[in-house]
């Protein structure tokens, strides 16, 4: 028999509760549980030992980040941060990440056919995600998913050979752990290199908050992209979350492309999708980096760079919060620099001045 994963979800919001315990029962292989509050919780907690945790920030009485630093403090386990998006609340979120929460979703909503599935998609994803973090345990029963689709569904692949502009574009890519591995590598580079393309796999409206976070501690500018931002030394655009954003070329100008589209290796926006725009736009010119992030969204694309003439780079093992994207893309042969966290900075600096 498959072991059932347990999921405790703690949110004051009884609609957010019935709509999560909706899209988790509708698939075999989960126990959930649901309380109300902090208090009611932290008494679960002890009696349901849950593999997980999906955990609201804003809740009377004991607030959800007390809460979690009072779990990490004496049991740790996986959190999911289930957040609305305020300016208060993405500002709880990423503290959270900070004190030991593994990633953020928007709170689910009743809606069309699609959000629900897509819903249920990054929920099972991010619930199985947390299990191989943290808990060793058989296997589940298998999910039942959406189609893991390829870049192909975005931009084909390139017809001909790069061919042009010599300024340099660095891009890259970033899921589970990554908002603190980004924070880290952009608080160490200077404000004259060349421009810098993020996916970081964020909830939308939460990348908005995250570009405006780091613009505040690191020299480049940094912002959320918009279609057509002209790309320039000095300046850091980060995918906007629940949009692919692709790097496009005019004559010697590089910009940027914001669209919608299907989820590519179940993630919108995909690191595929961006880094094979940098293969077809900026082939020898461009500099890619995959950092650390469960699944291998962005594995094939730094393939097609390295193959376009690119130099990669991958997080080591060691740092990486999970080392699931650096590793398929380590294995597909796409990368020629693994390097410890620390090291990264120093590299890209070099690679860029080169």
């Amino acid at each position: 028999v498959a072991q059932m994963i347990k999921v405790l979800i703690v949110d004051d919001s009884a609609l957010v509760r019935q709509t999560m315990l909706s899209l988790l029962t509708e698939e075999e292989g989960f126990e959930v549980v649901t309380a109300p509050n902090a208090t009611i919780g932290q008494k679960k907690l002890e009696k349901f030992e849950p593999d997980v945790m999906i955990l609201d920030v804003e809740m009377p009485e004991i607030d959800g980040i007390t809460f979690l630093k009072q779990v990490m403090s004496q049991k740790p386990l996986p959190v999911i941060i289930c957040s609305g998006f305020t300016p208060k609340g993405s500002h709880k979120a990423f503290e959270a990440l900070s004190a030991g929460a593994i990633d953020i979703m928007e709170k689910p909503q009743m809606g069309t056919k699609r959000f629900l599935e897509e819903s249920r998609t990054h929920l099972m994803d991010l619930i199985r995600n947390s299990i191989q973090i943290k808990v060793k345990k058989p296997a589940a029963k298998p999910f039942i998913v959406q189609p893991k689709l390829s870049a192909d569904v975005v931009l084909s692949l390139p017809k001909d050979k790069f061919e042009g502009v010599t300024e340099k574009i660095i891009v890259i890519g970033a899921s589970t752990g990554g908002t603190e591995a980004l924070q880290y590598i952009l608080e160490r580079l200077p404000d004259n290199l060349p421009p810098i393309m993020i996916v970081q796999h964020m909830p939308e409206h939460f990348t908005k908050a995250f570009a405006e976070r780091l613009d505040k501690c690191c020299l480049p500018y940094i912002k959320e992209g918009v279609n057509n931002d002209v790309l320039e030394r000095g300046k850091v655009i980060i995918a906007p979350g629940n949009y692919h954003m692709l790097l496009k070329r005019h004559g010697k100008n590089y910009y940027t492309e914001v669209r919608e589209g299907a989820l590519v290796s179940r993630h919108r926006p995909s690191v595929d999708v961006l880094f094979r725009s940098a293969a077809r736009y900026a082939g020898k010119n461009a500099i890619g980096v995959i950092l650390t992030g469960m699944g291998d969204d962005g594995a094939n694309g730094m393939m097609e760079m390295k193959e376009s003439g690119a130099v990669n780079i991958a997080q080591d093992e060691s740092t990486c919060v999970v080392f699931g994207m650096p590793k398929e893309a380590i294995k597909k042969g796409g990368v020629d620099y693994v390097l410890p966290l620390d090291k990264i900075p120093e590299k890209i600096i070099q690679l860029s001045m080169g």
